[in-house]
C-alpha cells in the first residue's frame, strides 16, 4: 500500500491505480495524437518551404528542424524516466516503474535521431561524421544509459526488483543531464551555443526559430502518445489477471 500524505495532491494517489491511469490515458490519447500530427506537419512543411536559408551554412541548417526537438526530448525523457523510477523507488507505485520502463525505448530513440542528425549536419560544417566533442560524447553516454537501463529491465527477471536496478541508474546518470547542457559552455567545442535560452533572445530571425518552437512543441506531443500507448500496453501486461482486464478484453 502506499502511505497517504496530506500534502501530497490527490491526483497523485490516482495515478497509483493501473486502472485509473489506463482510463485517463485512454481519454487524453486522441487530443495530443492531433495536436502532434498537426504542429508536426505544420512545423516540418513551415521549416522546409518557408522558413530562409542560412547566411552561412545555407538549406544544410534546416537539420536543426529534427535535431533540436530530438536532443532536448531525449533529456526530458530521461529525467522523466529517473524522476518515476525515484517515486516508485520511495512509493512504491507500480504505475510509476512502468513510467520508468515505458519511457526508456522513447528515449533511446531520440537519442539515436539526435547524433544521426547531428552527424548529417555535422559533415558540411565541420567536415566529418563524428568527433569527440563534449557535447556529442555525453549524448553518447546518455544513449549507452537508457541501453542500461532497457538491459536491466529485459535481463532481470522479478519486475520489482528490475524496477530497482533501473531506477538507481537512471538515478546515478542524471549527473550527464547537466554535462550535455553546459557542456558547450564548460568546455572549449565546436558545438554550437544552445538555440533557446530562458534569460535570453533567440539569436536567429523570428522566420527560423518560431517554426523550430513549433517542432518542439510537436515533438513532446508525439513523446506524450508514444508514451501512453506503451503504457497503456505495460499496464495491461502487468494487470492481465485483474478482473477489469478481463472485463475490458470481454467487452471488445
Amino acid at each position: 500500500m502506499v502511505e497517504k500524505k496530506k500534502w501530497l495532491p490527490r491526483w497523485f494517489y490516482q495515478l497509483a491505480s493501473p486502472r485509473w491511469c489506463f482510463q485517463i490515458c485512454g481519454k487524453l490519447l486522441p487530443g495530443f495524437s492531433v495536436a502532434a500530427l498537426v504542429l508536426l506537419l505544420g512545423g516540418m512543411v513551415w521549416a522546409l518551404l518557408f522558413a530562409p536559408a542560412d547566411y552561412q551554412q545555407g538549406n544544410s541548417f534546416r537539420i536543426i528542424y529534427l535535431h533540436v526537438p530530438s536532443a532536448i526530448l531525449a533529456q526530458s525523457c530521461y529525467m522523466l524516466m529517473a524522476v518515476a523510477g525515484a517515486i516508485g523507488l520511495i512509493w512504491k507505485m507500480k504505475v510509476a516503474d512502468m513510467v520508468a520502463k515505458s519511457c526508456a525505448p522513447i528515449g533511446a530513440t531520440m537519442a539515436v535521431l539526435a547524433l544521426l542528425t547531428g552527424a548529417i549536419w555535422g559533415k558540411p560544417t565541420w567536415g566529418s561524421w563524428w568527433v569527440w566533442d563534449a557535447r556529442l560524447t555525453s549524448m553518447l553516454i546518455l544513449l549507452f544509459l537508457y541501453l542500461g537501463v532497457m538491459a536491466l529491465n529485459s535481463a532481470i527477471e522479478s519486475e520489482s526488483t528490475a524496477a530497482q536496478a533501473s531506477a538507481v541508474l537512471s538515478l546515478v546518470g542524471l549527473v550527464n543531464i547537466p554535462i550535455i547542457k553546459y557542456s558547450v559552455e564548460w568546455w572549449n567545442t565546436l558545438h554550437q551555443p544552445a538555440t533557446f535560452k530562458l534569460t535570453e533572445r533567440p539569436a536567429m530571425p523570428a522566420d527560423m526559430w518560431v517554426p523550430l518552437l513549433v517542432m518542439v512543441v510537436g515533438f513532446y506531443c508525439f513523446f506524450a502518445v508514444t508514451l501512453m500507448l506503451r503504457l497503456r500496453n505495460e499496464i495491461l501486461r502487468r494487470e492481465r489477471r485483474s478482473g477489469w482486464v478481463r472485463d475490458l478484453l470481454l467487452s471488445k
